[in-house]
């Protein structure tokens, strides 16, 4: 029998019991209104982690930074050797000795215990286990017990229904008042990361701390009125239509040009809707195959000569993605839109 379907007919914590207790491997998808997830899965216990709405690699190395551990030329510098190399962050800048071990490793597990907890609040989605290899990261090992994630999981989200509405993991905050007295001292701390740029995410990331604790202290900081969120960017309203002078009314245009207007103004936003759809797409199809290629190397003790041996899928634009693989390393990609390798629409 499929495991799939919605967590409104199963929910999550009831489909981890399912994966622990039959020891199962390999991938689940989930998708809610906000956010595609993957858990991944070896023998029952959660392995990896992985959100589109927070890319792991660029909040790795935005934490690193943050937290002094790593120059912002080191950061740079290994973010442009990996599209030649394809080695992930973490591992260029153990490699390179800037990181140790452990500084990558505490990160890490921190983040992945956040995407799984986080999908925990989901109220509706849907959802597919899919049984295969898992390739184990041997530099950077992590595991985590699934029946420990399932508490940790269900007791958050009984504390987030404290505070549910207030903040999201995305919210942004600014200081309204500087050298307030009367913080407890864990406000105090949580106080020196707002700074207008890091999200309730990242202060979760930078601080070490629990979740429920950083946003407990944020929100007491926001009733205090020594923070607040962060406003969006406010639309500008638009004169009055009759208050608008133009060289030219519609009215004086013939029907045939109002109409042919029209349609080019929808074939654009069906266009730019559509080259948006394909490149998420082929990010995605890009996404499995490493998990494919990795699996392969997992069997086989190497990469595979061409991608061909693993499938024959087309980019959306009906190319074949870009595969060359050495002895310790592959680069996959499509060239995008253009047909073009090297040029800005890659997709890696």
């Amino acid at each position: 029998m499929a495991l799939k379907g919605s967590l409104k007919d199963f929910a999550l914590a009831d489909i981890l019991q399912l994966i622990y207790f039959q020891r199962k491997t390999g991938v689940l998808a989930l998708e809610g209104r906000m956010d595609r997830a993957r858990l991944l899965f070896i023998d029952g216990n959660i392995v990896g982690a992985e959100s589109k709405r927070r890319i792991e690699e660029n909040r790795l190395g935005k934490v690193l930074v943050k937290k002094g551990i790593i120059k912002e030329e080191d950061l740079q510098s290994a973010l442009s050797e990996q599209p030649s190399s394809g080695v992930k962050l973490g591992n260029i800048l153990m490699k390179k000795g800037i990181v140790t071990k452990e500084q990558l490793l505490e990160i890490i597990t921190g983040q992945v215990s956040e995407t799984v907890i986080q999908i925990f609040g989901w109220k509706e989605g849907i959802y597919e286990f899919t049984p295969q290899v898992v390739p184990v990261d041997k530099d950077l090992p992590i595991s985590f017990d699934t029946q420990h994630m399932l508490m940790e999981g269900m007791r958050i989200v009984d504390e987030w229904a404290l505070i549910e509405d207030k903040l999201t993991l995305d919210t942004v905050f600014i200081k309204k008042e500087e050298g307030v007295a009367g913080l407890t001292e864990e406000e105090e701390e949580i106080l020196l990361y707002v700074d207008g740029e890091n999200d309730l995410s990242t202060i979760i990331d930078i601080s070490g701390k629990d979740d429920f604790e950083v946003s407990k202290a944020l929100i007491s900081l926001m009733e205090k009125n020594v923070i607040v969120p962060k406003a969006a960017i406010p639309v500008v309203e638009l004169p009055p239509l009759e208050e608008k002078k133009t060289l030219l009314s519609y009215h004086f245009l013939p029907l045939w040009a109002i109409v042919v207007s029209c349609m080019v103004s929808l074939f654009l936003v069906v266009f730019h809707r559509d080259d948006v759809f394909k490149k998420f797409n082929a990010s995605q199809t890009i996404e499995d195959f490493r998990f494919i290629v990795e699996a392969y190397k997992f069997e086989h003790g190497s990469y595979p000569k061409t991608l061909d041996v693993l499938s024959n899928k087309l980019d959306p634009w009906g190319r074949p993605y870009i595969y060359r693989s050495s002895e310790n390393t592959f680069i996959l990609l499509s060239a995008g839109a253009d047909g073009k390798e090297g040029t800005a629409d890659d997709i890696y």
